[in-house]
C-alpha cells in the first residue's frame, strides 16, 4: 500500500469527479468512491486546511493499493489538523467496503502514527469512533490504542496512544 499526502490540486481533482481524480493521482478510482465519512463538505474542509502550507501532512492522505495493476485508490486517512499545544493529534480513516478486513486500515493507521511520532512535539495520537463500529475499534487496538472514554460528540468514544506506549 502507498499513502499519498493530499495537495490542494489532488483534492480539487477529487472534488471534480472520478475521471479527473484518477488522472491526477495516477491510479484507478473505483465506482463507489469516496469512502464513508468523506463527503464533499469534509473534502472542502481539507482543501481549506491545505491552503496553509504548514498543514501539509496534517490533513488527508489517500490510500492506494499496489496489489492491483493499475493501482487503485481504496481509502482515505489522515489527521484532523496539526498537533495541539499538549502535543495531541487526532486521526481518522475510512476504506471502501470492498477493501475492508484486508489489513489496509490497520497499516494506514500504523503509518500515520509512525509519521506523527516522528515529530518531536507529538506525544499522543487519538481517534474517535462509534461504539458499534467493531472493525474500527479493532484497527485501533491492533495499533496499541486504548479506550479513553467519551469522545467529543454525543455517542462517540475516544481511543488514544501515547508516545511512551508506542511500539
Amino acid at each position: 500500500m502507498t499513502l499519498v499526502a493530499a495537495t490542494p490540486e489532488l483534492v480539487m481533482a477529487d472534488l471534480g469527479g472520478r475521471e479527473a481524480f484518477a488522472e491526477a493521482i495516477g491510479a484507478e478510482v473505483p465506482d463507489e468512491w469516496p469512502p464513508e465519512l468523506y463527503d464533499s463538505p469534509a473534502m472542502r474542509y481539507s482543501l481549506q486546511q491545505l491552503s496553509d502550507p504548514t498543514e501539509h501532512g496534517w490533513s488527508l492522505w489517500y490510500l492506494l493499493s499496489k496489489r492491483h495493476d493499475p493501482p487503485k485508490v481504496i481509502g482515505i486517512c489522515g489527521f484532523k489538523g496539526k498537533p495541539d499545544r499538549e502535543g495531541s493529534v487526532e486521526i481518522g480513516y475510512s476504506v471502501l467496503r470492498h477493501f475492508r478486513i484486508q489489513g489496509y486500515a490497520t497499516e494506514a493507521v500504523d503509518r500515520l502514527v509512525t509519521w506523527a511520532f516522528s515529530h518531536q512535539n507529538v506525544v499522543e495520537v487519538t481517534a474517535e469512533t462509534l461504539p458499534h463500529l467493531r472493525q474500527s475499534i479493532r484497527v485501533m487496538e491492533k495499533n496499541g490504542f486504548r479506550y479513553r472514554g467519551p469522545g467529543s460528540e454525543y455517542g462517540v468514544i475516544r481511543y488514544a496512544l501515547h508516545k511512551s506506549g508506542s511500539r
